[in-house]
């Protein structure tokens, strides 16, 4: 790899490739500078099979319902404004502000003051909750109960396994379509080890490991301060990605450790949660068996973002490297292209991935996990395949 090519085009080449090769010594550039804006928020670069066309399966549109504008202006991000067969029919935000640039973003004419309200309107048929984290759970089974097939923001829920089930318990009571946006999920290299994990190139897992590091000299921005002193384990679906997001599986067990924070609002007696911790790393056996290492850190500078690897019986792959070499016909690492008018978007371009996932979960049924032969999309599970939930109880 020449010293100057970017990490993305370095996965673009290998995920075109349908040889599959070793390699070691790769290593990514530390970069502390604070950014303009988010980490993750900017448009990337993925892989896209070059060889293949989008093509719409019917000509009938879907009519959905965004809620939430904030800081991280998440309600406009994921696209659902730009795919032909999705019209966003209504949007809202508590802030009449946001709730105004909301609609102008999403080219929308009817607002409500409330998600509250506009889970009333019969007309819609779906509803994206991309408000405060700790919102989402009790949100989205709202929307459930009016319903209305949801997806939300991550994470799912905020710090409660019996959230975990009781959004669950909606899913199944309602029948209903439930899909959380983990981003990962469609991360360039995280596709192609679920596509390798699919197709038994890895056999069954024995250890993955997930890393969510975002620098946060002062924290963001947030509805009623939700993220200031944020424990790092209550947003683990980045990291936790790679092992949920790769085999559909879960967890059964977990021990955490977590180390103080120098920094201010990390100080247990400055932030509502009483958290001291900026670095949280938690150990976890997989549904498989195997193990699983996944961390989460706010107060270390350098690389940020999303990034994992994962080894199997049969082999292994890291965020720029596979192992051992291995032939790999006819199976195409490269993502499936999007409609034309739908952009990637940020998160490792994923955003418009996990929106038309979310539109065929819709419209045509797909159920959770892999999707019926002859569709390609592979992205975020069901509430119950544990994409980025947290670990589950052992049985």
């Amino acid at each position: 790899m020449k010293p100057n090519e970017s990490r993305r085009t370095f996965l673009r080449t290998i995920a075109a490739s349908t040889c599959v090769a070793g390699a070691s010594g790769l290593s990514l550039q530390a970069n502390a500078a604070q950014e303009d804006t988010i980490q993750g928020f900017d448009d990337t670069e993925t892989t896209v099979q070059g060889d293949s066309v989008w093509r719409p399966v019917s000509e009938r549109k879907i009519r959905v319902g965004i809620a939430g504008y904030g800081v991280s202006k998440f309600g406009a991000h994921f696209g659902f404004q730009d795919h032909p067969n999705v019209e966003v029919a209504a949007v809202t935000d508590l802030i009449p502000e946001r709730c105004e640039a909301l609609a102008k973003a999403c080219r929308c004419e009817k607002t409500y003051p409330s998600l509250e309200e506009m889970v009333k309107d019969d007309s819609l048929e779906a509803v994206f909750v991309a408000t405060d984290a700790p919102s989402h759970a009790q949100q989205c089974i709202d929307v459930l109960g009016h319903g209305k097939h949801v997806c939300t923001a991550v994470p799912a829920v905020f710090g409660s396994l019996e959230d975990a089930d009781r959004v669950f318990e909606a899913v199944k009571r309602t029948g209903l379509k439930y899909m959380m946006f983990e981003t990962s999920a469609y991360h360039s290299e995280c596709y192609a080890m679920r596509a390798l994990y699919n197709a038994g190139e890895f056999g069954r897992m024995v250890y993955s490991e997930g890393e969510y590091y975002h620098y946060m000299a002062t924290p963001i921005d947030s509805y009623k301060g939700w993220r200031v002193g944020l424990p790092p384990q209550f947003y683990p679906t980045h990291s936790n990605a790679y092992y949920t997001c790769v085999t559909g599986g879960g967890f059964t067990e977990v021990s955490c450790m977590g180390l103080p924070s120098i920094l201010p609002h990390l100080q247990k007696e400055n932030n509502a949660f009483g958290n001291p911790f900026g670095t949280e790393i938690a150990l976890m056996r997989t549904s498989e068996g195997g193990m699983a290492r996944m961390a989460v850190s706010w107060d270390t500078p350098g690389n940020g973002g999303e990034q994992g690897r994962v080894r199997g019986e049969k082999g292994s792959m890291d965020s720029l490297a596979i192992s051992p070499e291995r032939k790999v016909a006819s199976l195409d690492l490269a993502k499936p292209p999007l409609p034309p008018s739908v952009e990637p978007g940020g998160h490792g371009g994923s955003h418009g991935y996990l929106m038309d996932e979310f539109y065929g979960r819709v419209r045509h049924g797909y159920p959770p996990g892999p999707h019926p032969a002859g569709e390609r999309r592979l992205g975020a599970q069901h509430v119950g395949g544990g994409c980025g939930l947290p670990p589950v109880r052992a049985q």
